[in-house]
């Protein structure tokens, strides 16, 4: 009877204060968010919805990609010609035609600001010769970073049988990119523009994020969306000392449920420990 009362006692807690004990799983607090999702408050993972169950996750796998491509002996200026692959690759684009030339960090700038799979793709090539030993340097630089729950086919994150990744290894994901100013840095930019080097040709974007300049708080971080992923988010806040993560996979308003889930996970951050803390 008294272990009873104990267990009970404990769950109320965490349902209270959105905490769990003892390393226990977090919360399902808010399951009307997304069919699988992360909320992290500084360091600490406090509501979550099929954390580990493997789901799509759309161009949120760029972030990754950015990762490999940064790793491989980076140089914004280095010039990348565009192949007909890159330029006819299917999805959301930045407007690149096959034998562009454009310098490698504004390639960088398309796939992290507009989630553009040509300049993706052509950064791909780029690094790894060819897209299939891009792609094995995905999956060697995602389990070094420890996403062991994680399989990825292609470098945009086009829907692939297999193409697969959770919400607590893209919080993982998300932590590493973030890390990375030169992922961050883009990821908080609200609008880019280049021109390409040999013809000269002028390419402007805006933000696929709607969060940044709708949160004050919002410094980003990736969208997502295909067919079988859904709506996609890593909405990244930071306020001070405190920083706030969410991830959510297949949300059918992401940009509600982000601005809820970040305003109540910064609220949490702010309460005082003791008020916080079972």
């Amino acid at each position: 009877m008294r272990l009873r009362r104990l267990v009970a006692t404990a769950a109320l807690l965490a349902a209270l204060y959105g905490t769990t004990l003892h390393a226990a799983e977090p919360i399902d607090r808010y399951p009307k968010a997304a069919a699988a999702y992360a909320v992290a408050v500084d360091d600490q993972l406090v509501w979550g919805r099929a954390l580990d169950t493997p789901r799509p996750p759309a161009s949120l796998t760029k972030l990754l990609s950015a990762l490999v491509i940064l790793d491989h002996h980076w140089d914004p200026d280095a010039p990348v010609k565009v192949s007909t692959l890159a330029a006819t690759v299917e999805g959301s684009r930045i407007g690149l035609k096959a034998g562009d030339r454009v310098r490698a960090g504004d390639l960088l700038t398309g796939m992290i600001v507009r989630s553009g799979n040509d300049s993706c793709m052509a950064m791909a090539e780029y690094v790894g010769g060819d897209v299939p030993n891009f792609v094995r340097m995905m999956n060697e630089k995602a389990h070094a970073i420890g996403m062991n729950a994680s399989k990825f086919r292609n470098p945009c994150g086009l829907d692939a049988d297999g193409h697969v990744s959770t919400p607590r290894d893209l919080l993982t994901l998300a932590r590493a990119s973030a890390d990375h100013r030169e992922i961050a840095v883009r990821a908080n930019a609200q609008h880019a523009e280049f021109r390409t080097l040999n013809t000269n040709r002028r390419i402007r974007f805006k933000n696929t994020n709607a969060m940044l300049g709708r949160d004050p708080n919002a410094i980003g971080l990736k969208t997502g969306f295909t067919n079988r992923a859904g709506k996609c988010l890593i909405a990244l806040a930071e306020n001070g000392a405190h920083r706030v993560w969410v991830v959510l996979l297949h949300a059918p308003n992401r940009w509600f449920s982000a601005s809820d889930l970040l305003a109540q996970g910064m609220a949490m951050a702010e309460r005082p420990v003791a008020k916080r803390s079972p």
